[in-house]
């Protein structure tokens, strides 16, 4: 194991020392040695008519590769044209660059490991006899799935697009939304094996140039084979990196990254996976939802303080009950008790038992949903909760009391769709603290909560920002959205400079 990792190493210290020679024989073996045993690399030689001493050579993925394109805009202008050997040797790529391939992308490169990396991207190398650079083609030809709204994130107003697995697309996505010359898209590659391609995107002004920096320095830090999806990077750069809270959020729609990076925010786009990353990522943004802002204000302030109490109620609902029903019996109101005492007589296991069960049984029972065919998992989702409630209970394993709370949290889950594992773990801990201290242990969880929230960062920016302030201008777009023409400015600790939001006044005639 250790050998084979080795000779990787050797091989590719040993490619970074090899260069380009004015040999054509000796660079088409070089590639050649580099691929050895690949046989979807293609080595195309050919001749100019002007001149049969000039030879030429190109490489290309034949299925990656645009054949026609090859053949009609690389091959055809080169074996017809006057190049001869009238042209010096050094000026030989520049009169072909410019005067004979009609491509619209393409460059100069002596680099191997450049020149490698854009062959296996699906593009075109040209190898020129006495010339010991090469000439890079755009050529890429790569099946994309089409354009269309994510099934995670479907809305009743707003676009329908989504990102696919492309990047070129994905950020054309974004230009199109912001066309403005201080949007700015940087790419780096990531993965010793992989190399995955990848975009840093930002409105220059806006964004922090503090947080851009710290981005990129966390980026430059990653060593690893490969990259397959974002959530690789999102776990390699993310602060908190134990806490079941996410650091760095995610989507697959356009229109969220956009209002992100009009915010001041930074997206990461990852080739290969239509998930792009959003920093840094606050707390409050998992009750927030593209939607609030495409319908009127007081509705999407009324679903979110709908989403909070869904927090609420999903967490600390299991751990209050246990806790009354076992340790403080004397809050129950007395009709309630006998009814809840009734309902428990003949079930051999203690609260805490029963919930445990029933949490376990419920969430096997959705994520075996989410794994079926759509048509049919939420169906068999609901249809199996119901049947293992109702066996449950007539078999005496569990009350009817329990299976109410516990299809209650769980309805309460799907509130928030990106908050599932966060509220697995929380919920899990208030109710182990009820059960042992009672109320007293679920009051200690939540300040356990409130003190690990309040000490998190995102890329430097507190994560319970804006809710523990007093201002005016920093709790307008919180558990409530304010109307546009009151939201005036972005969040002093996210934007760098520019603050202003909007300088539209209110009309008289609202």
């Amino acid at each position: 194991m250790f050998k084979i990792i080795k000779d990787k190493v050797f091989r590719k210290e040993q490619n970074k020392k090899l260069k380009l020679t004015k040999s054509l024989d000796e660079n088409i073996n070089l590639f050649k040695s580099i691929h050895d045993n690949d046989e979807t690399i293609i080595y195309r030689r050919f001749e100019s008519k002007a001149s049969s001493s000039i030879k030429f050579c190109i490489l290309f993925d034949v299925n990656l590769s645009k054949i026609v394109e090859i053949n009609d805009g690389i091959i055809k202008p080169i074996i017809s044209s006057k190049l001869g050997t009238n042209i010096p040797r050094k000026k030989r790529i520049d009169y072909i660059l410019t005067k004979v391939i009609s491509s619209c992308d393409c460059r100069r490169a002596s680099d191997i490991d450049e020149i490698d990396g854009f062959l296996l991207y699906g593009n075109t190398i040209l190898l020129i006899d006495g010339v010991d650079e090469a000439i890079l083609i755009n050529t890429r030809n790569w099946k994309q799935r089409p354009i269309m709204e994510p099934m995670s994130e479907r809305v009743i107003r707003g676009p329908k697009d989504g990102f696919t697995e492309s990047i070129d697309v994905n950020y054309t996505l974004i230009r199109r939304r912001i066309r403005s010359p201080d949007l700015k898209f940087k790419f780096r590659e990531i993965g010793r094996e992989s190399k995955t391609r990848i975009c840093i995107c930002y409105i220059q002004g806006i964004a922090s140039e503090k947080i851009i920096k710290e981005l990129d320095k966390r980026i430059k830090k990653i060593n690893i084979d490969g990259i397959i999806e974002s959530a690789y990077i999102e776990e390699l750069i993310k602060d908190s990196p134990l806490s079941p809270f996410e650091t760095i959020g995610n989507t697959e729609r356009p229109d969220i990254v956009v209002a992100r990076l009009l915010e001041g925010r930074i997206a990461l786009i990852v080739d290969g996976t239509p998930n792009v990353l959003t920093l840094p990522y606050l707390f409050m943004e998992y009750f927030q939802s593209n939607e609030d802002y495409y319908q009127h204000f007081i509705y999407a302030s009324i679903n979110r303080i709908i989403k909070v109490l869904g927090f609420f109620i999903s967490t600390s609902i299991p751990a209050i009950y246990v806790a009354l029903t076992t340790f403080h019996q004397e809050m129950i109101p007395t009709p309630l008790l006998l009814s809840i005492s009734a309902a428990r007589e003949g079930v051999p296991f203690p609260t805490i038992v029963e919930a445990l069960l029933m949490l376990f049984a419920f969430e096997i029972i959705r994520e075996g949903g989410v794994r079926l065919p759509a048509p049919i998992g939420s169906s068999i989702s609901f249809i199996g909760a119901i049947i293992l409630g109702s066996a449950a209970v007539e078999a005496k394993f569990v009350s009817a009391p329990i299976v109410i709370v516990v299809a209650v949290t769980g309805f309460s889950n799907f509130l928030l769709p990106k908050m599932l594992g966060p509220i697995l773990v929380v919920r899990t801990i208030f109710l182990l603290l009820s059960a042992f201290l009672g109320l007293y242990g679920y009051i200690f969880g939540i300040i356990g909560l409130l003190i690990h929230l309040m000490s998190m960062r995102s890329f430097g920016v507190p994560y319970m920002s804006n809710l523990d302030s007093l201002s005016e201008q920093e709790i307008k777009d919180t558990a409530i959205r304010a109307p546009w023409w009151v939201m005036n400015y972005r969040s002093k600790l996210i934007a760098a400079k520019d603050i202003i939001r909007n300088n539209t006044p209110r009309s008289k005639k609202r």
